[in-house]
């Protein structure tokens, strides 16, 4: 087991040779590497494509598996990664941005645009994490919020500059072709840094370990040292996203690998996350090499690392050894204070009034405006599907993610989360593909069943391998980036159907008729009224397994729970989107103004939810007339902001 890493590193390069001898057979690279004359085109692409692709592949692993471990121990949190933690994001929207309007500063080179993406995202994390001592589940909540505003606005960008799609869209997926040894060397050189700055920290990390403080107290000065870790794994996400764009799930997929084995000393361990890294990406790179080969289509490998790093982590979790930092006090129940009827009662008004005003307000060559009476009737059929159905929706997402909070006793707990929104775009995807001319109701049969498969597979896991609420989460996220991987997989090969796919992921309601939308809302009141019938239940299991099931709960309550939430996530989604955000968000809004009860906070959340898509709607519509713009975008900045701006009051 300890060789695992090595297994791996074996594992990607015979796969590289293999590839690479079929490009040119190994009795002619002898030429290739010193030529008595001009090379062939083979030769070139051997020299000049294939093996820097090997050493950038092997570089890049190694700098986001190291990334990883500094961050994971750093903040004392196996859920931290550059993706989960939000710096990732943040580079990427710096490099999308720098590439449609002020391509002038890419002049240098992406690093620097990057790096202050990155260290920007990272800033806003950290500043809010350290108002609470960085507990694991805060930092994750609010490294989760800011990837999911910084990726949205990135999302919307791209679409919104039909001219630049292509590109980026290979760019977001991470792409390790090579042209000549340049990325090389630059990798090299800023790993190496990177690297002795790590090993240098190695005793100051041993003493966090301890706790900050008891660490403080020995004289280690803490806020000093986690600044110099997390710059350095700010720098390793920068310089990899300026690189290759985007490889996601290798930072969070390596350390937890690495956790397995049992090592003993930091700098093993450190050593160990690197090659994991390494071996990991080369195997991915490889397989996508292979593929080329054989069928002559090329994937981004940001696209393809979760199909073999999600089935890797599903099998090490149960075997992971350790115990995982202690639960934040929001995973437990907190009794109801005052009244809930209150807010509840002021959430339906502000949910009323504003679709009111939703529906009259409107935007055309003369600006803002209010229907006339003689206008509503011609406005109203317009208008009043795609405002119900996108309450509809935020309220179905709202009360999945509170159902799924409850259950696991894990505030962190969402339908993006636990890889429910990534099965069911899948299922869509699966449909868009596979199935000839697809009608609407294929769609909302396939979406809901893979947002369903895909919690009733970590259901499963969880209650027979009794996994902590820490490691659900990881099984959800290498789940949710297994399904991810084959959709990337399915819309980086150029088909038409992909920009279907592309689309649709933004969100919208401009196609949704009265049918669609009088469905939606029948199934999120049905919702509302399961939930108002299972709270007993969802005020029971956030106590524990065991008191539940010394209070009469059976494993058919919390597998229903999980299928209800995921079939709702998966009929929202088909419509709308996979706007599930809305799912993490509205809970934790609900929590703030003071719905602790499980009635009245998986009903709080659901009118939050639905309060939240209503703005995002007419956000969407009204923003850029004449235009439309993605829906998921104006959700998560209106919800996002609110959220983060709550956190910060948060006293330690």
């Amino acid at each position: 087991m300890k060789l695992l890493p090595l297994l791996l590193l074996s594992a990607g390069a015979l796969l590289w040779f293999v590839a690479a001898n079929a490009l040119l057979p190994l009795a002619a690279w002898p030429d290739a590497l010193v030529p008595a004359g001009e090379r062939s085109v083979a030769e070139i692409r051997l020299v000049f494509g294939l093996i820097p692709r090997a050493v950038v592949a092997l570089l890049v692993g190694a700098a986001l598996g190291l990334a990883g471990a500094l961050l994971q121990r750093v903040l004392r949190n196996p859920l931290a990664d550059p993706t989960v933690l939000g710096v990732s994001a943040g580079a990427q929207l710096a490099l999308v941005c720098a590439t449609l309007f002020a391509p002038a500063l890419l002049a240098q080179g992406r690093l620097p645009v990057a790096l202050a993406g990155a260290a920007a995202s990272a800033a806003l994390v950290f500043i809010i994490g350290q108002r609470r001592g960085f507990e694991p589940a805060r930092m994750v909540v609010v490294g989760m919020l800011v990837g999911l505003m910084a990726s949205s606005l990135a999302t919307a960008l791209t679409l919104a500059h039909g001219q630049y799609l292509l590109s980026l869209v290979i760019w977001n997926g991470g792409s390790l072709v090579q042209q000549d040894w340049s990325a090389v060397i630059r990798l090299a050189f800023a790993l190496g840094v990177c690297l002795v700055l790590a090993l240098g920290l190695i005793r100051p990390m041993q003493l966090l370990a301890i706790g900050a403080d008891t660490a403080g107290a020995l004289g280690l000065r803490v806020g000093l040292i986690r600044l110099i870790v997390i710059a350095v794994a700010v720098l390793l996400t920068a310089m990899v996203s300026a690189e290759v764009g985007l490889i996601g799930f290798i930072g969070l997929a390596a350390p937890t690998i690495v956790r397995t084995l049992g090592l003993r000393t930091e700098t093993t361990r450190l050593l160990a996350c690197m090659a994991a890294g390494a071996g990991l990406l080369l195997l991915c790179d490889s397989g996508v090499l292979l593929i080329d080969h054989a069928v002559g289509e090329m994937f981004p490998v940001g696209a393809v690392t979760g199909l073999i790093g999600g089935p890797l982590m599903l099998w090490l979790l149960p075997r992971l050894s350790g115990r995982t930092p202690p639960a934040s006090a929001e995973t437990t129940a907190t009794p109801q204070t005052g009244s809930a009827w209150q807010p509840l009662a002021v959430l339906a008004v502000l949910l009323v009034a504003g679709s009111l005003i939703g529906l009259a307000l409107g935007r055309g060559p003369g600006g803002w405006s209010f229907l006339q009476a003689g206008d509503i009737a011609a406005f109203l059929p317009l208008r009043l599907p795609r405002l119900v159905a996108a309450i509809a929706a935020g309220a179905l997402l709202a009360g999945a993610g509170a159902i799924l909070q409850r259950t696991t006793s894990n505030p962190l707990a969402s339908p993006e989360v636990m890889g429910v929104s990534a099965g069911a775009a899948l299922g869509f995807g699966l449909a868009v593909f596979f199935v000839p001319m697809p009608q609407p109701w294929m769609f909302l049969i396939a979406t809901a069943l893979g947002g369903a498969v895909v919690l009733l597979i970590v259901a499963r896991a969880a209650m027979k391998a009794g996994l902590p609420s820490e490691r659900i989460l990881l099984m959800g996220l290498a789940l949710s980036a297994l399904a991810s991987a084959v959709l990337s997989a399915m819309m980086a090969g150029g088909d038409a159907r992909a920009w279907i796919i592309l689309t649709w992921l933004a969100g919208s309601t401009s196609a949704i008729g009265m049918v669609e939308a009088v469905i939606l809302m029948a199934l999120a009141v049905l919702l509302m009224i399961f939930s108002l019938l299972a709270a007993r239940w969802l005020t029971v299991l956030p106590l524990g397994v065991g008191i539940a099931s010394a209070l009469g709960l059976s494993r058919f309550a919390r597998v229903s729970l999980f299928l209800i939430a995921g079939v709702a996530t998966g009929t929202a989604t088909v419509l709308v989107g996979p706007v599930s955000f809305v799912g993490l968000m509205a809970p934790h809004i609900a929590r703030r103004i003071g719905l602790n009860s499980a009635a009245a906070f998986t009903a709080g959340a659901m009118l939050i939810g639905g309060f939240l898509m209503m703005l995002a709607d007419a956000g969407s519509r009204l923003a850029a007339f004449p235009y439309e713009l993605p829906l998921g975008l104006f959700a998560t900045l209106i919800g996002t902001p609110w959220l983060l701006l709550t956190m910060t009051r948060q006293t330690r």
